[in-house]
């Protein structure tokens, strides 16, 4: 990668507001351009699993994500340059409305980002009951923040042939900007959701022909060449030097061939909430990475430590509870002092049960407490907290930024050990999250690995130091309630 801060040809997939249609385009764009032979690494706006399994799977590689609140900027430029400095296109999936941002002055938003990247815009318009306000609309955000380049408009949920004309000829005529798509209304091709969202791509039952059906519809409604036209005036950006360390440290292959350590990685239908760069850090750390299957491994194999990242344990419930074999060793490895990490759905897990259903389902039992599953969300968003508590990843007074996804809560706090103070966020119940205990980290909030980079050293280094944290401090000791 030159040294200058090349960037390849780029676009963003934006909108007006959420539930335009840019995921359905980002993923049939990502295909098509990969089946015409381009490597495509498509980025995600934001703290987002699910659009990203999508994501992924249509280009072929990993989707990442790109966040102002979780990073800095130059740390964003980096990871940007690092893992684009191959792709023949890039393509970023913005979020919400593309001007919509952590606060009253966008920072953060999907605008930002795209000026931050120097990276032209493609909007995605819902036009549904609408025709010549098309044009306002559009010329609204086009003058809002003039330096934003939107080179070219989507049409979506397009009617019929004279729906189409009566919008095209009105952005022509008031905009001066191209048309480079229009896609007819059909709901065959949406995906399916649920209360976080769409569902992950590995728990459609059709994915990988449901992403070629978008990519050829998107082929046959979107010109492929005005698209690539646009990401082609993409010009270099300057505003960081692209020589950015980060946990992955420009590899082709993150993992040590001297590995040093064992790390268990609970990876199946329920557990799959992980971002590459955490994964990749870890690996730069010296973790041989170990997949656990939840549902089918009926014992934990040899590992020197665990990290169980964030899903639906809710949607496989029985399943997850009846294998009690992996759930017994978990629980005897941890009061053995196995470091374990633990996030949203996997504080979940090792909590004494969920409760789902009107039943109360068995689960791990380390946490003393039940998890129970709200209709409405607990905690969605980003968090601010403050470590003010000893345990094995953090040290005490690290200011910690993260985000949360959960519609679950804990039916008591009374014994918890924890971690993190919050500022911002809900955590295990509004002021507090990191739930500690011998050599566990468990908390609702999720990480990501480019904005906390001590995060994968300290977990390594905590096996290293032979299990030093849980021998030197004094912890209370949690009844385990398992039922075998």
């Amino acid at each position: 990668m030159a040294s200058g801060g090349f960037m390849p040809p780029r676009i963003m997939i934006a909108a007006p507001c959420g539930r335009s249609g840019k995921t359905i385009v980002s993923i049939g764009l990502c295909d098509a351009f990969r089946r015409r032979g381009l490597a495509v690494q498509p980025f995600k706006k934001g703290p987002d699993y699910i659009d990203a399994s999508w994501l992924s799977a249509a280009s072929g590689v990993d989707c990442r994500n790109l966040d102002a609140f979780l990073m800095d900027e130059k740390t964003i430029i980096g990871s940007f340059e690092r893992v684009s400095n191959k792709a023949d296109l890039v393509l970023i999936e913005g979020n919400m409305g593309i001007y919509d941002g952590i606060d009253i002055d966008g920072k953060g938003s999907s605008a930002h980002l795209s000026k931050l990247l120097a990276t032209p815009v493609i909007l995605v318009i819902n036009t549904m009951r609408m025709s010549r306000s098309v044009a306002a609309l559009i010329k609204g955000f086009q003058c809002f923040e003039p330096e934003i380049n939107i080179a070219g408009v989507i049409i979506n949920n397009v009617a019929g042939e004279r729906h189409k004309s009566k919008l095209i000829q009105s952005i022509e005529k008031y905009c001066d900007i191209p048309v480079v798509g229009a896609i007819p209304r059909i709901r065959s091709l949406n995906i399916a959701e649920r209360h976080l969202g769409l569902i992950p791509f590995n728990e459609s039952k059709t994915g990988s022909s449901f992403v070629e059906d978008i990519g050829a519809f998107v082929e046959r409604h979107i010109n492929l060449d005005a698209v690539l036209s646009i990401a082609k005036q993409a010009h270099d950006s300057h505003n960081a030097s692209s020589t950015i360390s980060n946990p992955s440290d420009d590899k082709e292959d993150y993992q040590r061939s001297n590995a040093i350590v064992r790390v268990g990685v609970m990876f199946d239908r329920i557990f799959n909430f992980y971002y590459p760069e955490n994964i990749e850090a870890l690996k730069t750390a010296g973790a041989e990475i170990v997949h656990i299957d939840s549902l089918q491994d009926r014992m934990l194999p040899k590992v020197d430590a665990l990290y169980i990242g964030g899903g639906f344990p809710e949607l496989y419930i029985e399943e997850l509870s009846e294998n009690k074999g992996l759930m017994h060793d978990i629980a005897v490895a941890i009061e053995d002092g196995l470091t374990v990490y633990a996030e949203c759905a996997g504080l979940v897990y090792l909590s004494k049960g969920l409760r789902a259903n009107n039943k109360l389902y068995n689960m791990v039992g380390i946490i003393p407490s039940e998890a129970e599953i709200s209709r409405h969300p607990v905690g969605h968003g980003y968090i601010e907290g403050k470590i003010i508590y000893d345990n094995p990843f953090f040290p005490v007074g690290t200011l910690m930024r993260g985000h949360e996804f959960h519609h679950s809560k804990l039916s008591s706090v009374d014994g918890l050990q924890c971690a993190i103070t919050l500022k911002r966020g809900h955590g295990i119940n509004g002021t507090l999250d990191g739930i500690v205990y011998k050599n566990m980290f468990a908390a609702y909030t999720h990480i990501h690995a480019l904005s906390t980079p001590g995060w994968a050293d300290a977990f390594v280094a905590n096996i290293l130091n032979e299990r030093c944290f849980f021998k030197n401090t004094r912890m209370k000791t949690l009844e385990i309630r398992l039922k075998q």
